[in-house]
This record gives C-alpha cells, sequence and structure tokens, in this order.
C-alpha cells in the first residue's frame, strides 16, 4: 500500500470517525486520535499544488466551528460533530501551512 492511498483511507478514517463520535458527546481522547490523523492527512495527502485551497477549506470549516451553532435550537447534535471535524482539519492544516511556508522560504527571491 502506497503512502497516497494511506492518506486516503487515513482521512476517510477521520470524517467518519468525527462524525460518529459526534454522536457521543465531547470525548477528549478521541480528540487526540483525531488530531494524530489530521497530523498524517497533512503530512500524506495534501498535495503542494491542493495546499492553497486545501487552507481555504480548513479557514472556513473553522469559522463553521466556532460559529457558535449551539445558539440554534434544533442543532445541538451538530456542535460536537463540527467540533470533532475542526480537531481533525485543524491539525492537517497545521501541517500544511507549515510545508507551504517552509517551501517559501526555501525558494530564491525574484
Amino acid at each position: 500500500m502506497d503512502l497516497v492511498t494511506v492518506g486516503h483511507w487515513t482521512f476517510v478514517l477521520g470524517l467518519i470517525l468525527s462524525v460518529i463520535a459526534g454522536f457521543g458527546g465531547e470525548i477528549p481522547a478521541l480528540t487526540a486520535v483525531l488530531v494524530v490523523l489530521g497530523l498524517i492527512v497533512g503530512f500524506l495527502n495534501v498535495t503542494e499544488k491542493e495546499s492553497t485551497p486545501f487552507l481555504v477549506g480548513v479557514i472556513a470549516l473553522m469559522l463553521v466551528g466556532s460559529a457558535g451553532l449551539g445558539v440554534v435550537r434544533y442543532a445541538d447534535w451538530l456542535v460536537p460533530i463540527l467540533n470533532n471535524i475542526v480537531a481533525f482539519v485543524a491539525a492537517a492544516g497545521l501541517v500544511v501551512a507549515v510545508k507551504q511556508v517552509l517551501s517559501i522560504a526555501r525558494s530564491p527571491q525574484a
């Protein structure tokens, strides 16, 4: 199995765990697992060409996750799911952002 396949299935697993575990509420140990999976996805699954759209998506998900959906009366079940997804993609976004900064720092100035 190559690293691209591992990265793909890690991403799928992270999303599935985020949704399923969200119905069980906030579980700190699971959040740690999601962060580790997100780090793996950031290292293995996002190419330099995909970095900018991926980071824009991460920013959008983080904004939605922190938007305070708890005020929506019938969306209480959605808040822990979004929190889990945010933990997962934020870790991946951190890795991708650091990779981008290092890439820019290494490239010669024009």
